[in-house]
């Protein structure tokens, strides 16, 4: 089992940056994958971005070339660097990993995008 508990969140303007981050309980050098997903509200939740124990590393359409996600197997941690962000990025952000079948995630943080 593990307890994932993300930070980070908080209300930027366009354009501006902010980077989030994933502690987890345990270590996660195991862990097979761990990624970012967000929901919007009235939306689904959709992965962002995604971090496999080997490094293979994967984004959504409308988020490459502006985020950047990375894991930190000694602080076991994983990272996303938000980069010229907009209001449609809007929404909350939660950390997922995939243990074996088993999946996990944190609470939540909030990421508001406005002028």
């Amino acid at each position: 089992q593990v307890r994932l508990v993300e930070s980070g969140g908080g209300l930027v303007q366009p354009g501006d940056s902010l980077r989030l981050s994933c502690a987890a309980s345990r270590s996660i050098f195991s862990i097979r994958r761990m990624d970012w997903y967000r929901q919007a509200p009235g939306k689904e939740r959709d992965m962002v971005a995604t971090i496999t124990s080997g490094g293979s590393i994967d984004y959504a359409d409308s988020v490459k070339d502006r985020f950047t996600i990375s894991r930190d197997s000694a602080k076991n941690t994983v990272t996303l660097q938000m980069n010229s962000l907009k209001p449609e990025d809007t929404a909350v952000y939660y950390c997922h990993a995939l243990t074996g079948f088993l999946h996990y995630w944190g609470q939540g943080t909030q990421v508001t995008v406005s002028s």
